[in-house]
């Protein structure tokens, strides 16, 4: 079993070879070796946004004006970014990338979080969202390709797409 930070390490072996313009992300302790080092680099300029429905907004922009973007959220914020998601990125076929950590599961601590969190992958169906799933059952190796792929599978089809990833090891 691999530990959050071998984890995070390849996600981020992953967005680096992207080559991200910008990242728009919510503050999150599980997401926070991810995010320390996106913004100790000089490119992507990454900065953090208040709400899911703005990332949204700002990302479809930048996707627009030919850059690439990527969204990074806590599965928790899904639920606030669905609309806009479906009434201007997929409706218009813009290419977005989300880049979703996975909360609840076994090693989760914070028991407010399971009632939304163990539901997400179900709603993200009902929603029309393309994801792909990175936990346990994905060999760490192919972590950093999935998200690669997933981004270019987002620009390929102009449609949002995530990866879920789980950090914390709690997903089977």
């Amino acid at each position: 079993m691999s530990s959050p930070q071998e984890r995070s390490l390849a996600v981020i072996a992953g967005l680096d070879a992207i080559d991200l313009d910008f990242v728009l992300h919510l503050p999150s302790s599980t997401l926070a070796g991810i995010l320390r080092h996106l913004e100790q680099k000089a490119r992507p300029r990454t900065f953090p946004v208040t709400r899911e429905e703005e990332a949204v907004g700002i990302a479809s922009g930048i996707a627009l004006a030919g850059r690439r973007a990527a969204l990074v959220i806590q599965d928790n914020g899904l639920g606030n970014l669905l609309t806009a998601l479906n009434t201007f990125p997929a409706a218009y076929h813009i290419p977005l990338f989300l880049l979703v950590s996975r909360r609840g599961g076994l090693n989760e601590y914070n028991s407010m979080i399971h009632t939304f969190c163990e539901r997400v992958e179900a709603i993200a169906d009902a929603a029309g969202l393309r994801y792909f799933a990175l936990d346990g059952r994905v060999p760490l190796d192919l972590w950093p390709s999935t998200v690669t792929k997933a981004f270019e599978h987002s620009r390929v089809t102009r449609r949002p797409v995530a990866v879920f990833c789980d950090l914390m090891g709690g997903q089977p």
